[in-house]
């Protein structure tokens, strides 16, 4: 790693040092029992913690494991997983996951892009999600991704936690304003694919190479059928390096579409949303909810010390009714600096202070910028959608 602008004190080298590996390079851990800790999903707070257990299995071709964690605004998440890393001369990986969760208080603000702060309101949202999921690596660079699963009735009901001072969505919103906040969430099917194209050196502390990705997915309401819709996204992050990687400018861009027919709705927690910290870090996480959504990002990053990089950030986006909608005029934009803490592979702690005409908001996180908060399983929450 490049040395920085200024001396490193000699306590904090020695501290982010002793974290190279813990974790592996390819996100594998040691056997045994672990702490986990991590972000959980956007809403839940600056830290999550709780224990975990891994075990490898059958001649060590697969490992079971299993975890339980409390975020800082008392969510709770727990997974167990059986998978297969390294089939097919280490070109397939299979698994199965069920994984839990209470999401206390998930902020939604109304419709579209000019809902009101005003109308500030939370729901809690809890769910038991059952998937297998599978990723071929076509080379070391590109792989192709599958999940498949089923969600028994969320269950959806006012919000609680502490410091909750504005009213609940059911109370102040009815499906007009916020579809299907009116009725329990039904069943859902749910399956994705998605193709990646993935170069960058580290995962985790991307310092060069980018990463390019295209997914569709379809949500089947299993009982009356009007929550049945297809997603489809792209995104895209590029990490240009310049003087000995002393500088990092870092790009990204997001974009998803909902496609509904005739008659079929996409319910309020599934809705693209944007705000928070991966998206726009000036204003209320779940800021913008609409059927489609934009999302631009850039990113200045300097070595302060070796392990210690200072960055300044612009953010833009918007959501919209109609895919055609999502264009370059009446973006959201936030901007501000933040703090990135990291060992050579992964970013271990960031801080972000984003402005917008909202006003001010402070981040604290455990993960990069670009990279959405996943529970410990690394699956992606599927309800509700997570900017």
């Amino acid at each position: 790693m490049p040395t920085g602008l200024i001396g490193e004190p000699d306590l904090l080298r020695r501290w982010i040092n002793s974290t190279d590996g813990l974790v592996h390079a390819d996100g594998d851990r040691n056997d045994g029992p672990y702490a986990q800790f991590g972000d959980m999903i956007t809403g839940a707070g600056w830290i999550s913690a709780g224990p975990g257990y891994r075990r490898s299995v059958l001649n060590r071709q697969a490992f079971v494991d299993g975890s339980a964690a409390v975020s800082w605004n008392f969510y709770k998440v727990a997974q167990a997983r059986l998978e297969f890393p390294r089939l097919a001369h280490e070109r397939l990986s299979l698994g199965a996951l069920a994984m839990y969760q209470d999401l206390l208080r998930v902020n939604y603000f109304g419709l579209g892009n000019d809902s009101f702060k005003s109308d500030r309101s939370g729901y809690r949202l809890n769910n038991t999600d059952v998937l297998g999921y599978a990723t071929v690596r076509a080379a070391t660079w590109l792989s192709v991704s599958g999940r498949f699963g089923w969600i028994h009735q969320p269950n959806l009901s006012t919000m609680t936690g502490r410091n909750v001072s504005y009213p609940n969505t059911i109370d102040r919103f009815t499906d007009s304003g916020a579809p299907g906040i009116g009725t329990q969430p039904p069943s859902f099917l749910h399956g994705d694919i998605s193709v990646a194209a993935d170069w960058r050196d580290h995962a985790g502390h991307p310092t060069s190479g980018g990463l390019y990705r295209a997914a569709a997915a379809s949500y089947s309401d299993r009982d009356a059928g009007t929550y049945s819709f297809r997603r489809y996204e792209i995104e895209a992050s590029q990490f240009v390096p310049l003087f000995a990687k002393k500088w990092i400018l870092a790009l990204h861009g997001w974009e998803v579409f909902s496609d509904t027919t005739n008659g079929h709705l996409v319910p309020v927690y599934l809705m693209p949303s944007l705000g928070g910290h991966n998206t726009l870090r000036g204003y209320y996480d779940y800021r913008f909810h609409d059927t489609n959504m934009q999302s631009f990002n850039a990113e200045s990053r300097w070595a302060l010390f070796t392990h210690v990089d200072a960055a300044v950030f612009v953010d833009t986006g918007k959501v919209a009714p109609r895919a055609g909608d999502l264009d370059f005029k009446d973006l959201k934009r936030s901007y501000g600096a933040g703090l990135r803490v990291h060992n050579a592979t992964s970013t271990l702690a960031r801080v972000d202070i984003g402005h917008s005409a909202e006003g001010w908001r402070v981040f604290f996180r455990i993960s990069d910028p670009f990279k959405r908060s996943t529970p410990a399983s690394g699956q992606s929450a599927v309800i509700p959608f997570v900017p």
